[in-house]
Order: C-alpha cells, then sequence, then structure tokens
C-alpha cells in the first residue's frame, strides 16, 4: 500500500471537520482538471453544493496531502445498491502523473473491499486518457458510452487481513494528520532568524 509519495506528501482518509479542506482542494483544480472530475466546467457555485451534500451521504474520501493541503482526492459513493458504489478522482495540476492517481486507486479499492461492494464504476471523458490507463491498471473493464468512459472494477470480498489493512492505513493517517498539524503549530511559533 503507498503511503508515502511526491514532496513529502501522504494519503489517508478524510476525517469529520476537514471537509472544508476537500472544498479547496476542488475549487483549486484548474479548468481541465475540474471538467475531467466533474465530466463537464462546473462554476464555483457548483462545487459550493456539490460539497455541501458530500457531508450527508454516504462517501469515503482519500486524500492526497501535502504539507496539511489536501491535493488530490479519491472518493467512493454508494449507488442504489448497498453493493454498488462510484468512485472519483481529482488530483490538482502539479501532483499528477507522480503515482498520486493509483495510490488512490488502490486506498479506494480496499475501502470498497471492506464495505461489501461487488461493483464500482469509474466514469470519465473519452479525452481523459489518465483516468483509463488508471482502469486498465487495475484490471477494470472499459466500455464506450456517449462520448465517456465507464470503468467498473468487481471487488473481492473482505478478508480479516482486508479489513486489518484499512485499519493499520487508518491508524497511521490519523498518526500523520496529528503530527502534521503540530509541524505546523510549531513552524508557526517560531520566531524569525534575522
Amino acid at each position: 500500500m503507498h503511503n508515502a509519495l511526491v514532496d513529502g506528501g501522504a494519503i489517508r482518509k478524510l476525517w469529520i471537520g476537514e471537509i472544508g479542506k476537500y472544498h479547496d482542494h476542488l475549487l483549486r483544480l484548474d479548468p481541465e482538471s475540474r471538467r475531467n472530475r466533474f465530466g463537464g466546467a462546473v462554476a464555483d457555485a457548483f462545487i459550493e453544493n456539490f460539497v455541501k451534500l458530500t457531508v450527508g451521504l454516504d462517501v469515503v474520501i482519500h486524500g492526497f496531502f501535502v504539507d496539511g493541503e489536501m491535493r488530490g482526492a479519491g472518493e467512493l459513493r454508494t449507488l442504489g445498491a448497498p453493493d454498488d458504489a462510484e468512485a472519483a478522482f481529482s488530483i490538482e495540476k502539479d501532483w499528477q502523473s507522480h503515482g498520486v492517481g493509483s495510490a488512490l486507486l488502490e486506498r479506494t479499492l480496499l475501502a470498497a473491499r471492506n464495505r461489501g461492494i461487488k461493483q464500482m464504476h469509474m466514469s470519465c471523458l473519452a479525452h481523459n486518457r489518465r483516468m483509463q490507463q488508471l482502469a486498465r491498471k487495475f484490471d477494470a473493464e472499459l466500455s464506450f458510452d456517449f462520448g465517456s468512459v465507464v470503468g467498473e472494477v468487481e471487488a473481492p470480498f473482505p478478508t480479516p487481513m482486508s479489513v486489518m489493512r484499512e485499519v493499520m492505513a487508518d491508524s497511521q493517517g490519523f498518526a500523520t494528520a496529528e503530527l502534521d498539524a503540530q509541524t505546523r503549530m510549531f513552524r508557526r511559533r517560531q520566531p524569525a532568524n534575522g
């Protein structure tokens, strides 16, 4: 499982009270990345409403964090059936093509497996080659439909080991978040040498 990535970044689950980091990340996406994430051009107001709605849904969000800032996200949302879900990914331009998407998808697949998800759907625009390559890397079945690509990944059943992997990743993520917060507080309190 990937944890340490480019520039000292780490993948961890988004905790209660951190939805603002997710909101800020989505607003920082460049126009192309935003279009790829949402399937078309969307305004800031759309993102505001999207994030507000996300809080009340059954969603698991993993983030890619660098120095306390969320720079990428992998979302797992259940659909109509309890064993059916959708995955969506967003990565800020400077952190694309560094393995962040693979690490986020790996963590998202683990979360899907441990929640009994049988089918995980990933939609992307037909020109989004990065997402298509990512889906192929994880053996997704791809189908082309009305200018978009839909990938389906069948998740295996949870095992005690897969549950333990998620618990350990969550524990490590919590410790990393706490250490990062303390480090940033310490840096703010340091007097400037001058």
